[in-house]
């Protein structure tokens, strides 16, 4: 819409701009990520005003320029990708906390709180340690545990999904959270199922829960870092294939405050792309392999732990599973494209020369 819109008041003289914005009501009272797309020349006429509301981090007004037309709305729709799977994570490791360990909400704010003073220093993980720690006014427990657990969505997250789908960009953890929202709304299948299959074992709270919260805590740094790669991964693709040219250090610092998913790795993030504009992937970079290293065996443990518990973990799962496929210098699309061949005589390359190959597979030979 917003590239339709930006060609045809063009021909006036009249510059449009499309404009996303993150931060909530927050945001709203105290300054949010403005992130912008159109011409070079309206943004340059409005850009006091967009610099003056806007957040800021470090000194720096948290309001860019994104590239012409439709990059701002897709920017800020790829923000609200990598929000579905941060959230999704931080529930999934909840429930890890609270299901399998036995911990209490009040005991989990305080873990949370410290986890926010480290390396996983968010909004998103600030605000879960208050809702951890508040309690009901009316009858004095937990308030969490009288939310319903449906999970709203207003479409953000799916658009983030459905580009990255189009592009042909993986995007498994945001695909994941997106598809964990919906499998919530099913409320009463889900509570008739459990009557047909028998709720899931609670284990108990085992010696090593200290060693476990700390695997939880690299298993949320993990999988934050590969839901920030994916997301950037699928902003590169549209801004290669649409001709944005994304500043991505840019995009990076303006996410540093105002916005829902402000974190200190954003700083990380944005040096990453300053060091090199034309990075493939996250995962790559050196700061981001050394990161990934240290907190890759917790995310394996954690994963494996809530199998064993019957909990579901499909956004860490998922980070878990495009790690490991990512990084692996040869998988098995071979077995995938043999099958193409077999059925459907769709080809396939050879490793040992170029080309499109053919196999006659029912009566062995090349063809």
């Amino acid at each position: 819409d917003t590239i339709r819109r930006c060609d045809v008041p063009a021909l006036a003289g009249i510059h449009y701009l499309g404009v996303g914005i993150s931060g909530g009501e927050e945001g709203a009272r105290n300054g949010p990520s403005i992130m912008a797309g159109g011409s070079a020349e309206g943004y340059d006429r409005v850009a006091s005003i967009f610099n003056s509301i806007a957040a800021v981090a470090a000194g720096d007004p948290c309001a860019a320029r994104l590239g012409r037309d439709g990059a701002g709305h897709f920017v800020k729709t790829m923000h609200n990708g990598i929000e579905y799977a941060d959230m999704q994570m931080i529930a999934e490791v909840y429930a890890v906390m609270r299901h399998a360990l036995g911990i209490a909400p009040a005991e989990m704010a305080d873990i949370f709180r410290h986890w926010n003073a480290g390396a996983l220093e968010s909004y998103l993980i600030e605000i879960t340690a208050d809702i951890l720690a508040t309690r009901d006014p009316e009858g004095g427990g937990p308030l969490i545990d009288l939310i319903l657990d449906k999970a709203g969505q207003k479409g953000t997250g799916r658009w983030a999904a459905t580009e990255a789908l189009d592009l042909g960009v993986p995007a498994p953890t945001i695909y994941e959270a997106v598809a964990a929202r919906a499998l919530s709304s099913l409320k009463e299948e889900r509570i008739a199922a459990e009557a047909a299959h028998g709720a899931t074992a609670r284990v108990a709270e085992p010696a090593g829960a200290d060693e476990m919260i700390g695997s939880l805590e690299d298993a949320l740094l993990a999988g934050k870092v590969v839901a920030y790669a994916q997301g950037f991964a699928v902003m590169a693709a549209a801004s290669h294939g649409r001709g944005w040219s994304l500043p991505f250090a840019t995009i990076a610092r303006i996410w540093r405050a105002g916005c829902i998913i402000r974190a200190g790795l954003l700083n990380d993030i944005a040096a990453a792309f300053e060091d090199r504009p034309d990075l493939p992937n996250l995962l790559v970079h050196p700061s981001f392999v050394a990161a990934m290293k240290q907190a890759e065996g917790g995310l394996r443990t954690a994963v494996a732990a809530a199998s064993g518990a019957g909990l579901p973990t499909p956004a860490l799962a998922s980070a878990l599973a495009y790690f490991d496929g990512y990084r692996r210098g040869r998988g098995s699309a071979d077995l995938i494209q043999a099958q193409r061949d077999y059925f459907g005589a769709h080809t396939f390359q050879r490793v040992d020369r170029p080309g499109a190959a053919h196999f006659d597979w029912s009566k062995g030979r090349a063809r």
